[in-house]
């Protein structure tokens, strides 16, 4: 575990295009807000596509839906220094959307992933040990006691997209575990 500052971090993904004749590859990156009372129950809100925190302290930045766009895909920047003290655990994660088809990983090309903190490269990975998954949290925060948070890497792959990934299980359809919510329009 890394203690870190109480700065502006950022979680970074990109991936190549799908070759022609192959269904497009789409990524989002989602993170899981949790309360302090309750840091390993339900979060209290996700931040993805077309959502922020209520307080503006995650935020997520697409530029491409499927790999095409230049640099980085898809930056999601996490203000943890301002969020909220009811909340000490952030779970950030990225998803393959399913439409059309079931994709794993080892079906991406060159898929990254970047986390850090200014220019402080705190994590990179290249999803290779979690190719058989649809889904795999990329970095844990968690805030201690005293305020300050610290960063905990490493990569875990899981099947049924989002809701296996942050815990999500309240009843619902939109809960629905083969639906790989939450997904752009």
């Amino acid at each position: 575990m890394n203690s870190l500052n109480r700065g502006i971090y950022e979680v970074d993904l990109k991936w190549d295009p799908s070759p022609m004749g192959r269904p497009p590859s789409h990524l989002d990156i989602v993170a899981a807000t949790y309360l302090a009372s309750e840091p390993d129950g339900q979060p209290a809100y996700l931040v993805y596509f077309g959502s922020r925190s209520p307080d503006g302290t995650i935020y997520l930045n697409p530029d491409s839906a499927d790999g095409k766009g230049f640099g980085w895909d898809e930056v999601m920047t996490l203000e943890l220094g301002r969020l909220d003290h009811r909340y000490a655990r952030v779970v950030v994660g990225v998803v393959i959307q399913q439409h059309p088809g079931h994709q794993t990983f080892a079906n991406l090309l060159n898929p990254r992933l970047r986390v850090r903190e200014g220019y402080d490269v705190l994590a990179e990975d290249d999803f290779g040990g979690v190719l058989g998954a649809t889904a795999a949290t990329v970095a844990e925060f968690v805030r201690d006691e005293s305020g300050d948070w610290s960063f905990r890497p490493g990569l875990h792959g899981v099947e049924h997209g989002v809701h296996r990934l942050v815990g999500h299980t309240s009843p619902g359809p939109e809960n629905d575990p083969d639906d790989d919510w939450p997904q752009e329009s």
